[in-house]
């Protein structure tokens, strides 16, 4: 199917890097990916805690307000790419050193700190890689080939998510504790694949910024921020997926941790099943994602964005289903609930499209040049519902059990599609 692609001299030397690179980061997604169920599960983390450590994820990207304009200043990418891996991914071989039994986890142990600290550094490599992630991208992959050649790479990366999430956690199930293991090859591996993506070529003179004026930091962050704020000014469009956005935000932040919290104290799931679970809904979400990637380059993108947060609807709908009619199977050490058979379907559709979405969806809102200042608002906005969201949702929990904390989220996805619908149909994008 590539081969069929029309393909440009810098898009054959980008998309083999861009390769490699997904396939080395889909293994440490893979582990990653079972590591709120971990903190729980494993290191006995109270609901609180467990929705610090997801909210670290998303709210380090309020620093791309700091980060946005000295982002585009510096001139070796692959200099800051090399030390960024370095320095948020070696942490993880600490974890070598964790204990191996519960009795040393119980309470406010020493040991959960260090884990959410070791976690918060790794996640600061967020506002920095997503961003040139998509600059680069951007700027080596033509319009009509962009959405393509990404899902391709999205497709390994999801293949490899999945083969190694069901490895951890069937390996989690033998042993609670292996984890301790796992983690710090995964920071080996994670250090490679930033390495593999800091090769990817990359001509500074294709963006319009004067490189060589001083100004102070706090004047280049004032210049990041009226840079933001006159893209949403100026670009209606954008805008509005922005704030269609923060409604989706407060639906997925919301529940994700309370979702979470139901698999191990409302269904009792054990590491085996919450892998076949995810794996099932991966498994789908790779034979639909080429086809996602190549409608995300044809249709709206907000129209696009209003099936990606109904299916989420979906799919938490379908827990509510499983919690008030609680049948099931087992076979080998899984835990099946017939309604979850939904969730997997509903899932796979919010998986697949919001991988494209999340990622590069802002790009089509703004010329090649400008996709680096558009992707880094758009994930600035994500740290900003991140200070409060998850918080939100287990306040929800703790308050009025799962029932009502899901039925809040799924308000928040329906007004949130119902938006971007009214939006698409009222202003057209501006390139």
């Amino acid at each position: 199917m590539i081969t069929k692609l029309q393909l440009s001299p810098i898009e054959k030397q980008t998309f083999p890097l861009h390769i490699a690179y997904s396939l080395l980061d889909g293994i440490l997604l893979g582990i990653i990916a079972l590591n709120e169920f971990v903190f729980v599960k494993s290191l006995l983390g109270t609901s609180y805690q467990v929705s610090l450590l997801f909210q670290f994820s998303m709210v380090v990207f309020i620093l791309l307000v700091f980060f946005n304009e000295m982002l585009k200043r510096i001139r070796n990418k692959k200099k800051l790419l090399r030390t960024t891996a370095i320095i948020t991914r070696l942490p993880l071989l600490l974890l070598f050193f964790f204990p191996h039994s519960a009795e040393q986890l119980t309470g406010d142990s020493i040991y959960h700190f260090i884990f959410l600290g070791i976690f918060m550094v790794y996640y600061m490599a967020h506002p920095i890689i997503f961003p040139l992630i998509n600059l680069l991208l951007k700027n080596n992959y033509s319009h009509e080939n962009f959405g393509k050649l990404y899902s391709y790479s999205a497709t390994l990366n999801k293949v490899v998510m999945m083969i190694t999430t069901f490895a951890y956690g069937y390996v989690l199930d033998l042993n609670n504790y292996i984890f301790v293991y796992i983690f710090p090859v995964a920071g080996v591996l994670g250090i490679l694949s930033i390495i593999l993506l800091s090769m990817i070529p990359f001509n500074i003179e294709q963006l319009p910024i004067e490189l060589e004026r001083k100004s102070s930091f706090w004047q280049d962050v004032k210049s990041s921020v009226l840079n933001m704020g006159r893209i949403l000014k100026n670009n209606i469009a954008f805008r509005h997926f922005q704030v269609g956005f923060m409604l989706y935000g407060m639906g997925f932040m919301g529940s994700a941790i309370v979702i979470i919290l139901f698999f191990e104290h409302g269904l009792g799931l054990n590491y085996s099943s919450v892998a076949f679970y995810k794996n099932g809904y991966n498994i789908i979400a790779i034979m639909i994602m080429p086809f996602f990637g190549k409608l995300i380059g044809n249709i709206d993108p907000r129209r696009f964005a209003a099936i990606s947060f109904l299916s989420m609807m979906m799919f938490i709908f379908s827990l509510i289903l499983t919690g008030a009619y609680p049948s099931s199977v087992e076979f080998w050490g899984i835990t099946l609930y017939y309604m979850m058979i939904l969730y997997i379907l509903f899932h796979s559709v919010f998986a697949a499209t919001m991988g494209l979405l999340w990622s590069i969806g802002s790009a089509y809102f703004c010329p090649p040049s400008e996709a680096g200042n558009y992707q880094s608002l758009h994930l600035a906005l994500t740290g900003v519902r991140a200070l409060f969201a998850p918080l939100m949702g287990v306040f929800f929990y703790e308050m009025w059990g799962f029932n009502v904390t899901f039925i809040i989220a799924m308000s928040f996805l329906l007004i949130g599609s119902t938006f971007m619908l009214w939006s698409a149909r009222k202003y057209r994008v501006l390139q």
